[in-house]
């Protein structure tokens, strides 16, 4: 176990968690809402602290990240735990297991240096914390992250963007890029998530004041979040962060406790990203359906084809040192 960071010690040897927004008031003895931060005798540890439950090589593009080294790889880890219940998890089986399990972790024990070691041997440009909230397992990531900082690896968040102001300057200096999910209105995150909205847009903002690089994922889930006002609202909010900030939208599929709605339709898709590109977004994506052509970049100015994918695979590169190749215009994004 590790002393966890961000939470202050009280009374009768209760602690209160400052790493996400839900801010835990934890008795002793007790978990917090994630399952994996636990008060012992008045001290907050991080009960999964190097111990990985998930392992692999990923393509950036599979993050979704579509303006971040495109066409690398990435090594990809995960604890386990999650401070979101979301019904239509897709990794629920290692998200919400501590709850499920009566407090039971899984991983094998890693150190940062193995993680980094490995990311570098593989010939992976960046490491990713995902699958589950990266921020529930902050301390490791941080000390995964501050040492591929130093070995000029890049380092990614996949997150549900509930992490708190502190935590977040905390990371932004060792953190290149951050995919964060805008899962709907406050009454989608009450109902779906049990959390809250706001919290996630001003994680949204101050990634982006920080000079994180930040793209934002809309899974679009039948009469729950893609109606043209909820769609309009999440486009509206982006653009006003940052109208050259990727938004993809993304198709749903039955799973978790979420199996009564039927996948996204394609035409729902379409209207989602016509609605970006109405409020003045630049660059929209839609997911989860490969080779319906709307996962390519174009050139924001002139249209030309900068980018060509197939699901998470390249197909043809054209931009010049971050460039539309036809007329010179500057793609926003990390390049190099």
């Amino acid at each position: 176990m590790k002393e966890a960071m961000f939470y202050e010690k009280l009374d009768d040897k209760k602690v209160r968690c400052f790493l996400c927004a839900h801010h835990c008031f934890i008795k002793d003895g007790k978990r917090g809402i994630c399952y994996v931060r636990k008060n012992t005798g008045g001290t907050l540890y991080a009960l999964s602290y190097g111990r990985v439950v998930s392992m692999n090589i990923d393509p950036i593009e599979k993050k979704p990240l579509f303006h971040f080294q495109p066409g690398s790889t990435s090594f990809s880890i995960a604890a386990v735990g999650c401070n979101f219940r979301c019904e239509h998890c897709q990794n629920f089986e290692i998200s919400q297991y501590p709850k499920e399990h009566e407090g039971e972790l899984l991983g094998q024990h890693v150190t940062p240096e193995t993680i980094v070691e490995a990311a570098k041997s593989n010939g992976c440009k960046s490491i990713s914390y995902t699958y589950t909230e990266p921020t529930i397992y902050f301390e490791f990531a941080y000390d995964c992250a501050r040492l591929a900082h130093e070995k000029g690896i890049k380092n990614v968040f996949v997150s549900n963007g509930y992490t708190t102001p502190e935590a977040t300057r905390a990371i932004a200096p060792y953190l290149d890029g951050n995919n964060i999910d805008l899962k709907g209105n406050d009454d989608f995150y009450n109902k779906l998530c049990g959390a809250r909205l706001e919290p996630v847009k001003e994680t949204i903002r101050l990634m982006k004041e920080l000079g994180v690089w930040v793209e934002v994922t809309t899974l679009i889930i039948p009469d729950y979040n893609d109606s043209e006002e909820d769609l309009r609202n999440i486009a509206e909010f982006i653009g006003s962060v940052d109208s050259f900030m990727p938004w993809h939208v993304t198709q749903f599929y039955p799973t978790y406790k979420l199996m009564d709605k039927p996948r996204t339709p394609l035409k729902t898709l379409r209207k989602a990203r016509d609605i970006g590109f109405e409020t003045g977004l630049k660059y929209v994506y839609e997911g989860n359906v490969p080779g319906e052509g709307r996962e390519n970049t174009y050139c924001h100015k002139c249209k030309s084809l900068l980018i060509k994918r197939l699901g998470f695979s390249i197909i043809e590169n054209r931009m010049r040192d971050g460039r539309c190749s036809d007329c010179g215009t500057e793609a926003k994004g990390v390049w190099k």
